[in-house]
């Protein structure tokens, strides 16, 4: 019974931390690039997570690192760097709707590489949150001629990452410790964003006050939106199932919305539908 709870205290938990992070996002790309914004916020959860769980990596079995390493890739490498430079052109709302195109990625991944059932009903569901998806990159679009929607891809890229890495984890690295999947994560990934954070000018601007100021908001992204986040993210993927898990991004628009509401951005009506429809094509995809 207390497990049965436990999973929507961490869902909703979890839609606190990442629906916050769309907004830190925006406030780091203030004084840094898209490209040391995603570098630092992997750098920051590294620390973090090596302070915590550097011994539980020792529980990873050797063949499981090939997993690890191809998760982190997919599932947090390419997603910061690609939200990260989405936020230059689209707010941090349309990202977080966009987003939650997560869950019909999942079912899509699951019954075409993993051989998952599926019901006429959840295939329309797709189709549902597609349709809504390209209503809102379009009227968008149509609505912002100075910035451009192009960039949204980005996000639905992203959004497909986070699927396929839901799946790949709960295939593959199921036997293994939410922590210890985490830090081998960040581990694996630390050199890498090192590598491209000293590849850009971070070091000639970092004494800057607004580079300083950023940075603060990405350490709270890097500790909490990343690395407790994705602890949390994993612990769920375990005790639930991969769409279950992924239905956390319903929630993540609202706490979104909420905090671009109070950075006076701006939702057309055609946009509301957009993401009501596409919230409607999830219900119907995830429901059994």
């Amino acid at each position: 019974m207390f497990s049965k709870h436990l999973k929507w205290i961490l869902l909703f938990v979890l839609a606190l931390i990442w629906g916050s992070s769309f907004i830190l996002i925006k406030r780091g790309l203030i004084g840094l690039t898209p490209y040391q914004l995603g570098s630092l916020r992997i750098i920051f959860a590294t620390l973090f997570l090596l302070i915590i769980g550097l011994k539980s990596i020792t529980t990873i079995p050797h063949g499981k690192w090939k997993y690890i390493a191809l998760t982190a890739f997919i599932g947090t490498f390419m997603p910061v760097y690609l939200f990260s430079i989405a936020e230059t052109e689209i707010s941090s709302s349309i990202t977080a709707v966009l987003n939650s195109l997560t869950p019909l990625g999942a079912l899509v991944i699951g019954v075409f590489a993993f051989g998952l059932q599926v019901q006429k009903r959840q295939i329309f569901g797709v189709i549902i949150g597609l349709v809504g998806s390209v209503l809102l990159i379009l009227n968008g679009a149509a609505n912002n001629p100075d910035q451009n929607y192009w960039y949204a891809l980005l996000v639905v890229f992203a959004a497909f990452c986070y699927s396929l890495n839901i799946n790949l984890i709960k295939r593959h690295l199921s036997d293994v410790k939410p922590l210890a999947i985490t830090t081998g994560n960040f581990m694996v990934l630390v050199i890498p964003a090192l590598i491209v954070l000293f590849s850009t000018n971070f070091v000639s601007v970092v004494g800057q006050p607004d580079v300083q100021h950023a940075m603060i908001y990405i350490a709270v992204l890097g500790i909490v939106g990343t690395g407790i986040a994705n602890i949390i993210f994993f612990r769920l993927i375990h005790m639930s199932s991969p769409v279950f898990a992924s239905s956390v991004t319903y929630m993540i628009p609202v706490v979104a919305f909420f905090w671009g509401i109070l950075d006076s951005e701006l939702f057309t009506p055609i946009q509301y539908l957009g993401a009501v429809i596409i919230f409607v094509g999830i219900y119907l995809s995830a429901k059994k």
